[in-house]
């Protein structure tokens, strides 16, 4: 398929305004509670999961993260109290993410502005018929984009000396 003048402008248009958005919200969630966006994913995850815990795994992927950058914010969340990671009791080599009493503290801190800015920033200029389209648009493109093969990044070749 060849894009036309219309589809770039409207994939420029999304890649701008998740940018802007998030600055936005990775603004707001330090200032209100010295989280990162992925940290505030991770607490949101872990809070509505069963248990309010999830294996490592499967939290880099609802998360959509690497697994080596989810053990880094993983790491600092345990520092910071607001998780406990623990063997996973069904298969040795997993590892389970629990959200602790001052996770869902820190979540329920950050909440009422994070929503505050969704509302205002990203739904303020639209109706509830912009948002049922937009919903139903970005949704087709999430799942389109689940379920496209995973591409790896391409191993680096050493520099001939």
């Amino acid at each position: 398929m060849e894009p036309t003048p219309q589809h770039i402008a409207a994939y420029f248009a999304l890649m701008e305004a998740g940018a802007l958005l998030q600055q936005l919200v990775e603004q707001q969630l330090r200032e209100e509670g010295d989280l990162t966006y992925i940290q505030f994913r991770v607490l949101a995850q872990l809070v509505e999961a069963p248990g309010q815990s999830l294996r490592m795994t499967d939290l880099a992927d609802g998360v959509v993260y690497s697994r080596s950058g989810l053990t880094y914010q993983a790491d600092r969340l345990q520092q910071n109290g607001l998780i406990a990671r623990t063997p996973s009791p069904d298969d040795e080599r997993s590892v389970t993410v629990t959200i602790t009493e001052a996770g869902k503290e820190a979540l329920a801190r950050v909440l009422p502005g994070h929503i505050d800015l969704v509302a205002r920033e990203l739904f303020g200029p639209l109706d509830e018929e912009d948002v049922t389209a937009m919903a139903d648009v970005l949704t087709r493109v999430r799942d389109n984009l689940r379920h496209a093969p995973r591409r790896r990044t391409p191993r680096r070749h050493p520099k001939a000396t």
